[in-house]
């Protein structure tokens, strides 16, 4: 689509609450149907997406180099990071878990933050790419992100399940707070990016 036959050259801005195109108007920035506020796009989409990417990554790294949950048994405990607890996993001949774990916890995480990493680089630098293909791209992170939550949920779970006191137990680690961070960090990171963006760059 050429840029002079777009909604915002002529003047028309889709509501991000209920949908309608509103002609933006020196009198009036609202929308006739709900009264919110329009934008031709998401106010400050690059600089949010970009600030919440980091700290992302920031949190990405202790949230796998840290125990994410001990396992306490007959007053001893086991310590387990992410990677040590799919191949404790693996030794205890659950591969279909492991892999479910390694995908959810590890690997989706990763290709989300490195996905969206990619989406930023592509507006800031006004890369020539297919954009139907970098669109779908990134429908597909912001659906699979939630996913992610698996960890939490089976920690969550254990928590409450296991728990004989000096027997068996099962306390989640610093390392949970930190992935649980990066899960919600990278949903608002791809929520507030503005996939409009990637078709303003191309010419």
């Amino acid at each position: 689509m050429k840029k002079n036959n777009t909604a915002m050259t002529q003047r028309l801005y889709r509501c991000h609450d209920c949908g309608k195109l509103t002609p933006k108007s020196a009198t009036s920035t609202h929308c006739s149907r709900c009264g919110s506020t329009v934008h031709a796009r998401l106010p400050h989409s690059f600089q949010r997406t970009l600030a919440l990417l980091i700290s992302g990554f920031a949190l990405y790294i202790p949230a796998n180099l840290f125990p994410i949950m001990t396992v306490t048994r007959l007053g001893v405990g086991e310590p387990h990071t992410i990677l040590g607890g799919i191949i404790a996993l693996i030794h205890g001949n659950m591969l279909p878990i492991a892999m479910l774990v390694l995908v959810a916890s590890i690997l989706v995480p990763l290709l989300k933050l490195l996905g969206l990493t990619l989406l930023l680089l592509c507006v800031h630098y006004r890369w020539q790419v297919n954009a139907k293909l970098w669109t779908r791209m990134y429908r597909i992170i912001a659906f699979v992100g939630r996913w992610s939550m698996l960890d939490i949920f089976m920690i969550s779970i254990l928590v409450s399940l296991v728990n004989l006191g000096g027997v068996a137990q099962v306390i989640a680690g610093s390392a949970a707070t930190a992935f649980a961070a990066v899960v919600v960090l990278t949903m608002f990171a791809a929520k507030s990016f503005d996939p409009r963006l990637i078709w303003d760059v191309q010419n």
